[in-house]
This record gives structure tokens, C-alpha cells and sequence, in this order.
């Protein structure tokens, strides 16, 4: 079995190259941190995610830069290096595109991405756990040495990740499907909302909250993906047009229920696909409402009654009441254990609704 042994050469100390760093340094594996801009890198050392400078060549290299310039910095790095080198791009066929027209040996080239980001970018943003229970995909590539993929996967479950193998198209086609077209769904939601008058935004709850969170991550880095994908992207989008186009039709008519409804049926039928945490299969969760005072300290409190109660939060989201010193928390918990959870946060004096 391929050992990670290190060190590993992270080139790029953004959001993924910093945590990479810092969930490496959990196991006291050596990392050289290197970037174009100096100062990214001195702050990525800073808050522990490696060294500027390692005097020792690496075994495995992290290719952690914007998605344009991927392929360059893979040729560049199996020309100066004898390592491994991976990528942790969110497109996979663009950079091994770009890679090939430099170099024609890539077999020591395996690419990678972790499925785990933020809105938030830059080395500060760096979390050790950010892939903790996260999938981290493995796309090698027709000529990809074995032993390298191999090392890869050792280097996602050093992070505390679980791997999984598939295509460069395969894997681009998924990530269109469950990353790059929400962050575009979730765009243009937030779009309608620009000219809107302040009255109408005065009436915003979480559902408009949780469909535009994503829209505010950075327009410069989701172009280049999105362009950089834009193959498997163009399908889906077509379908969405169509999709669209039927509900206009009906919305035209007097009767419009039966082909509303048929869309919000297929919503369900899809969102009940989507993988619960870590990976485990989808399950029904119950939502207890619990009316929170605006206050320091009132939300531990919350969480110390609900773990008293022996009930596992599944998921939360807090609301804040417009013109109101409350707030309320949603506890999704598993069926089995909502009357426990309302019983002793009852008991507690909390105010409590199913």
C-alpha cells in the first residue's frame, strides 16, 4: 500500500490549499506551502497550515490555484518535480486538456477535488476540518500510474475525507448536476432581487435566505468553472429552459394546478435523493420550532436542554424575527425522538413548536 509519507507541496494557499495544509499538519505531515502571491503564502504559514520553504523534494504536489491556470501549474510541476501530482480543481476536463497540450507524460498525474468549500475564500478562511466526512472525488485518467492514485486517496483520508473513483466526464457531468448549476439557480434567484423594492425584501424569510446563500461566493472564481464546464453544463441548462418554458405554458391558462403540481412532485421526488451526512442515505427528519431570546448566551443554553433530552440535532437554522428581540431555531431531529426533544425543552421553559 502507497503510504503518505510527505512532504507535500501545496502550490496555492486559498480556502482548499490552506485547509489541505492544516488538516495535513493534524498528522504532522510535512507541508511547503507556495503561491504566486507572497503574501497569501506568509499567511497561510502563519496560522499553521505549513512552510514557505522545505528543502526537501516532495512526494506528492496539490495543485490549489484558479481553475484557469490548473493545467499550466500541472505541467509545471511534474517538469520540476519526480512527484505525484493531483489538483484539487471543481472541473476536471479542462485542466487535463490544458496539461497535455504542454507536456506528454502525465503519467504521474492523478487529478482530485474535494467536495467541501465556502463562501468565504482566501488563506483565513482555511478550516483543519473542512473535509472532515466530506467525499473527495478521484478522476485519473487513462494513463494515471496506479501508485499515484493510490497516494491521492491517502492524501483525502489523511484529510478526513471518504474517496470516491469515477471518470474525468463522469465527474464533471455530477458536479454540473449538484454544484454548478445550484450556484447558478441560486444566482439568478438572487439576481430578481437587485431592483426589488425595499418593502418586498422587508417580507424575507429563510426560504429566500437558503436559496441565495450560495450566490454571494465570488463571481471572478465561479466564472471560470462555470465556463471551464460549460459542455456538461449547457444539458442541464437546456433542460431547466425546457422545464421552464412547460410552467410558463400552464401558468398562461386558467388551470395551471396539474403541471405546477407535477414540477413540485418531481422537486420531491428529487431532493429525497440527496445523500444525508456523510454520505448515509437520505432520512425524514422533523423540525422542531423553538422561539430563541436575542441574547448572549441563549443559544448554548438551547443546545445544552436539547442534548439533556438525548435527541441528536440533525441540522438547524436560525431566523431572526424582523422588529422582534427573538429569533427561532429549527432542530431537524429524527421522528424518534421529537417528543422527547419537546417534552424536556418544555420542561425547561422554552417555547416550543412542531
Amino acid at each position: 500500500m502507497t503510504e503518505l509519507r510527505g512532504p507535500v507541496r501545496i502550490v496555492g494557499t486559498g480556502l482548499i490549499g490552506t485547509s489541505i495544509g492544516l488538516a495535513l499538519g493534524r498528522l504532522g505531515v510535512v507541508v511547503e506551502l507556495v503561491d504566486a502571491d507572497p503574501e497569501n503564502a506568509l499567511m497561510a504559514e502563519r496560522i499553521g497550515a505549513g512552510a514557505r520553504s522545505v528543502q526537501i523534494e516532495p512526494q506528492l504536489v496539490v495543485v490549489a490555484v484558479p481553475p484557469d491556470h490548473v493545467g499550466e501549474v500541472i505541467a509545471q510541476q511534474l517538469r520540476q518535480t519526480d512527484a505525484i501530482v493531483t489538483d484539487a480543481a471543481s472541473v476536471k476536463g479542462k485542466p487535463l486538456t490544458d496539461a497535455k497540450a504542454i507536456t506528454d507524460d502525465l503519467t504521474r498525474y492523478v487529478g482530485s477535488h474535494p467536495m467541501a468549500g465556502s463562501e468565504r475564500n482566501g488563506p483565513l478562511a482555511g478550516r483543519a476540518d473542512l473535509f472532515d466526512g466530506a467525499t473527495w472525488a478521484i478522476t485519473p485518467h487513462a494513463t494515471s500510474d496506479p501508485e499515484g492514485v493510490q497516494l491521492v486517496r491517502r492524501l483525502a483520508e489523511a484529510c478526513g475525507a471518504r474517496t470516491v473513483e469515477m471518470s474525468v466526464e463522469d465527474h464533471d457531468l455530477a458536479v454540473a448536476r449538484v454544484s454548478h448549476l445550484p450556484q447558478l439557480m441560486s444566482s439568478l434567484a438572487a439576481g430578481t432581487l437587485v431592483d426589488a423594492p425595499s418593502a418586498h425584501l422587508e417580507l424575507s424569510g429563510q426560504g429566500v435566505r437558503d436559496v441565495t446563500r450560495i450566490a454571494a461566493s465570488d463571481p471572478g472564481l465561479w466564472t471560470q468553472i462555470v465556463s471551464a464546464n460549460s459542455p456538461a453544463l449547457s444539458g442541464l441548462l437546456e433542460q431547466i429552459r425546457d422545464e421552464l418554458d412547460r410552467l410558463l405554458v400552464a401558468l398562461s391558462k386558467e388551470e395551471a394546478a396539474e403541471e405546477v403540481t407535477a414540477v413540485l412532485h418531481r422537486g420531491v421526488s428529487g431532493a429525497v435523493r440527496v445523500p444525508g451526512k456523510h454520505g448515509t442515505p437520505h432520512i425524514d427528519l422533523v423540525t422542531v420550532l423553538v422561539t430563541i431570546p436575542d441574547r448572549p448566551g441563549q443559544l448554548a443554553r438551547l443546545f445544552a436542554d436539547a442534548a439533556a433530552s438525548g435527541a441528536n440535532v440533525e441540522d438547524l437554522r436560525i431566523d431572526h424575527s424582523p422588529g422582534r428581540p427573538v429569533g427561532e431555531v429549527e432542530l431537524a431531529v429524527k421522528p424518534g425522538s421529537v417528543d422527547q426533544l419537546v417534552e424536556v425543552l418544555t420542561e425547561r421553559g422554552w417555547s416550543v413548536h412542531r
